[in-house]
């Protein structure tokens, strides 16, 4: 039987760059013209906000904030390296990378043999770091060689159509040079003390934009653009039923498999309601609360219209991580929450370990 490590993690775009960037996106929103005006006076904003822009606009939170990221990452690096996996199989969103017009399959898997990648050439328009400095001052030929495991692949596709799931799958990228920026993330922040990231890689991505995967292109809109919406994403629920066919497929095999789940939690740009300055941070602190007592029917049930209202678009990636854990009936054993107003998410990490004898 195989045995299987869960993690959730974020793929934060601005943690590549220097502690300076960490406000780009709020800063944008409140130059918005469109942003009701009691909005540009710190008094009327969420006293975490106010803490963390202070009388610096928020440079000194920036570097907490990335103290807090880092420490998550290097939990989940250590727990990665004790369970020593065959293979590391990340559910990300595609965020208009490699995806586009011509296809958005709800779900796939990524059938890759060993690839080349550069992270700064290939990442400029995804992680918006075109120009920009990163913080390990890598120049922009650096490259990595990603490990994949074709033969695992093929078995999860052809395993998942047995359990319902008639998986899309390729061989190459389409549109997107490399791995769109949730995986290559992923990947650069579980090595962000650069010691090295030989497992070998299995990348599935989801369809998190859903409504505004194509018409938005994932991305960033000032308040006041209303445009064409797409057909959705696939629910929270059958997400969640996706990862756990894939731990019983990854269960009945005889690998080590670490499945991982990688996005932030509510994004402020996404969240109308708070003019899409702020997170739903009151939204996050249920989930996780549940995700701490390990009650994931609450997490089961969800609907698609309020995690899309709550700006939890990309916490569709937690949805497949915590539909494995339910199927394995695993309690994290680890969790931290990293809370931001103005650094446009909440983010939060996770450790699923086997049970000890």
């Amino acid at each position: 039987m195989g045995e299987i490590l869960g993690l959730g993690v974020t793929h934060y775009p601005p943690l590549s760059g220097v502690d300076d960037n960490l406000t780009a996106v709020f800063r944008n929103a409140l130059a918005d013209p469109l942003l009701p005006a009691e909005l540009h006076d710190p008094a009327n904003w969420p006293e975490r906000a106010r803490q963390e822009w202070s009388d610096d606009e928020g440079r000194a939170a920036g570097r907490e904030h990335r103290a807090d990221l880092l420490d998550g990452f290097r939990r989940a690096r250590a727990a990665l390296d004790e369970f020593n996996p065959d293979v590391v199989i990340i559910w990300g969103d595609d965020q208009y990378e490699n995806f586009r017009e011509d296809i958005i399959p709800p779900y796939s898997v990524a059938v890759y043999d060993d690839m080349t990648v550069f992270p700064w050439r290939h990442a400029h328009d995804s992680s918006n770091m075109k120009g920009k400095p990163n913080v390990w001052g890598e120049p922009e030929d650096t490259k990595r060689v990603v490990r994949g495991n074709r033969a695992f692949a093929k078995h999860l596709v052809e395993s998942l159509f047995d359990e319902g799931f008639d998986l899309p799958y390729s061989y190459q990228p389409l549109h997107h040079e490399g791995f769109a920026h949730a995986f290559l993330n992923t990947m650069l922040y579980l090595d962000y003390d650069r010691t090295g990231f030989d497992y070998p890689v299995v990348t599935f991505p989801l369809n998190c934009y859903g409504r505004k995967v194509v018409s938005y292109r994932g991305n960033i809109t000032p308040l006041g653009v209303e445009r064409e919406l797409d057909p959705p994403s696939p629910s929270p629920s059958r997400i969640m039923d996706l990862g756990g066919a894939v731990a019983r497929v990854c269960a009945a095999s005889a690998a080590r498999v670490a499945l991982i789940g990688s996005s932030s939690w509510s994004h402020s740009f996404l969240v109308d309601k708070n003019s899409r300055l702020f997170p739903d941070t009151g939204a996050d602190r249920r989930m996780y609360a549940a995700l701490e007592a390990g009650d994931y029917q609450s997490w089961r049930d969800v609907p698609l219209a309020d995690a899309e209202a709550s700006g939890q678009q990309e916490l569709l990636n937690w949805w497949a991580l915590i539909g494995a854990m339910e199927a394995l009936d695993r309690k994290p054993s680890y969790t931290a929450f990293a809370p931001s107003e103005i650094f446009v998410s909440n983010k939060v990490f996770a450790i699923f370990e086997e049970p000890r004898p």
